[in-house]
C-alpha cells in the first residue's frame, strides 16, 4: 500500500506514527514545505517571553525519526497538483525547483492552515510579521529584541498571548481587533472583562473596535492607522485568524464555504481512498451539532490518529469535539468548551445560562478562591452546550469534566445530580459544578411557571 501525506505538522505526524504501527509495510511519502515537523505553534508566546528558552523543545518529532523507520520525508517540497481521479500528484522540490509525480493508493490530507492575510497596504514593509511557524518565531525574537513599539493586530488566543509576552519584554504594546472585546469568539463577557481589565491595568493599550486601514513607513513600520486612530509601531504581529489551506484539492473534495474539507467520521472525504485530518478540515461539533471549523491541535492529533486506525477499513468513529481549550493570561486561569452565549445563538440554538462566582472552598478554610463558572444548556432539552470558567486559582479541569459531559449530551438535571467528592481542601459540600447546574435548574423552573402564568 502507498499512502501520500501532504503536510506533517500535528495531523500528519500523528497519522504517520499510528501508520507506522499498523500498516509495517507500507510505502509511506511525505510531503512538507518547511524542513521540520510536529512545531507546537502554540508555544511561541511563551519563547517571546522567555519561558521556552530553546525553541528546539517545541518539536516532538523529528524528520530524522521518521526516516529511520523507513519514511520517505520530502521535506522542502511544495505539492503543485493533485489529481484524485488518476491518484497521481506534482511536487516541487524547492531547493533545486525540480518537479516530480507521484502515485499513490490511499491520500491522506493534512495540509493544516495558514494566517488569514488581507490585502492591507503596507504589508509588505519590513518587520510586519505573521506567526505561525517555527520560523515566524525565530524572526519575531529576532526582530523584537531591539523594538520599543509592538502591535499585535487580532486578539485571538495568540494574540492576546504575545501581547502579554511583549508587555512582560518591557515593550510598548498596542493590541488591535475590529471587535469590541478580546477573545469574543471564545468567552462571554463575564470572561473577557476581567483580562481587559488586568491588560489596561499592564499598561497594554487596547483598540478595540478598530479595523487597520494601512501600514505605514519608509523602510519598515513606523505606524499602523486604523478607523479610528493611529498607533506607533517598531514591530507589527498579524494574528487575525486562521483559514484552511486546501487550494490545492478545491473542486475534487466537498469543503464548506471557508474552504475546510467535509469528513464523515472515519476522516474520508467525500472521495474514496482520500482522508483528511487538522486544520485543513470541518470536524462535528457535538454543541452545536453541526461540522465546524475548530482549528486546534487536539483536534488535529485525534484526527490524524483516526486517519491511520481507518485507512483500509472504516474501524473507529470519531467521536464529535466540542472545541475544548484553555488559557493562562497574567493571573487569570481560564478554560472554554463547547459553545457561548453568543455564540450558540449564531449557531440557531435558543439557550439559557447559569453563571456562578463564588469561593471554592468552605469559608471556614483560612485560604480560599474565587471561582467564576458558567454553564450554557439548550432550553427546550435543557442539554448542556457550553461552559466556561475563571479563576487566579486553577479550575481549568472543570472544563474538561463538563466537555465529556456535553459529548454525552448530558443535561443541566443530570450534571446538578452528578456525584462529585466534598473535601474542604478542595471543594464545598456542593461541588461548583453541582452548584452552577442547580443555579441553571431554578431559572428554569422560574421560567416554567412565568409561562403557566402566561398561558
Amino acid at each position: 500500500m502507498k499512502v501520500a501525506v501532504i503536510g506533517c505538522t500535528h495531523a500528519g505526524t500523528a497519522a504517520i506514527n499510528n501508520m507506522l504501527n499498523l500498516y509495517p509495510d507500507a510505502q509511506i511519502d511525505v510531503f512538507e514545505k518547511n524542513d521540520n515537523v510536529s512545531f507546537l505553534s502554540c508555544g511561541i508566546a511563551l519563547y517571546v517571553s522567555g519561558v521556552v528558552e530553546d525553541p528546539n523543545g517545541l518539536f516532538y518529532a523529528s524528520v530524522e525519526q521518521f526516516e529511520k523507520q523507513g519514511v520517505q520525508m520530502h521535506m522542502n517540497h511544495e505539492v503543485t497538483s493533485c489529481d484524485i481521479d488518476r491518484k497521481q500528484l506534482q511536487a516541487r522540490d524547492m531547493k533545486t525547483n525540480t518537479t516530480t509525480n507521484y502515485s499513490y493508493d490511499k491520500l491522506i490530507i493534512t495540509s493544516g492552515s495558514w494566517p488569514v492575510t488581507p490585502p492591507i497596504p503596507g504589508s509588505n514593509l519590513d518587520n510586519v510579521l505573521l506567526c505561525k511557524n517555527f520560523y515566524h518565531a525565530k524572526e519575531i525574537i529576532k526582530r523584537s529584541e531591539p523594538v520599543e513599539n509592538v502591535v499585535v493586530v487580532g486578539a485571538g488566543y495568540i494574540g492576546i498571548e504575545l501581547a502579554e509576552a511583549f508587555e512582560e519584554n518591557g515593550k510598548n504594546v498596542t493590541l488591535i481587533d475590529s471587535e469590541e472585546r478580546i477573545l469574543n469568539r471564545y468567552l462571554d463577557e463575564e470572561f473577557t472583562a476581567p483580562v481587559e481589565e488586568t491588560f489596561e491595568q499592564r499598561g497594554i493599550n487596547l483598540a478595540l473596535g478598530q479595523t487597520v486601514a494601512k501600514f505605514e513607513g519608509t523602510n519598515g513600520v513606523e505606524k499602523v492607522i486604523t478607523d479610528k486612530g493611529e498607533y506607533n509601531a517598531d514591530l507589527v504581529v498579524m494574528c487575525i485568524g486562521f483559514r484552511p489551506n486546501t487550494e490545492l484539492v478545491k473542486g475534487q473534495v466537498d469543503m464548506l464555504g471557508n474552504g475546510a474539507i467535509i469528513v464523515d467520521e472515519y476522516m474520508q472525504t467525500s472521495r474514496e481512498d482520500v482522508y483528511a485530518a487538522g486544520d485543513c478540515c470541518a470536524v462535528y461539533n457535538n454543541a452545536s451539532q453541526q461540522p465546524t471549523y475548530i482549528p486546534l491541535a487536539t483536534n488535529a492529533v485525534r484526527m490524524g490518529t483516526l486517519v491511520a486506525h481507518n485507512l483500509v477499513n472504516p474501524v473507529l468513529a470519531h467521536p464529535g469535539t466540542q472545541g475544548t481549550s484553555g488559557l493562562k493570561i497574567y493571573n487569570h486561569n481560564i478554560a472554554s468548551t463547547g459553545l457561548t452565549e453568543t455564540s450558540a445563538k449564531i449557531a440557531g440554538l435558543s439557550v439559557g445560562s447559569a453563571l456562578i462566582t463564588d469561593n471554592y472552598r468552605p469559608e471556614f478554610m483560612p485560604e480560599n478562591a474565587v471561582i467564576q463558572l458558567k454553564l450554557v444548556y439548550e432550553l427546550e432539552t435543557h442539554r448542556i452546550v457550553g461552559a466556561q470558567v475563571i479563576s487566579d486559582a486553577d479550575f481549568t479541569q472543570a472544563i474538561n469534566t463538563i466537555s465529556v459531559g456535553i459529548s454525552n449530551n448530558m443535561t443541566i438535571e443530570q450534571l446538578a445530580l452528578t456525584d462529585f467528592f466534598f473535601q474542604p481542601h478542595y471543594n464545598k459540600p456542593v461541588n461548583y459544578l453541582n452548584q452552577v447546574a442547580m443555579e441553571a435548574m431554578a431559572k428554569e423552573a422560574k421560567r416554567g411557571k412565568e409561562l403557566e402564568a402566561v398561558i
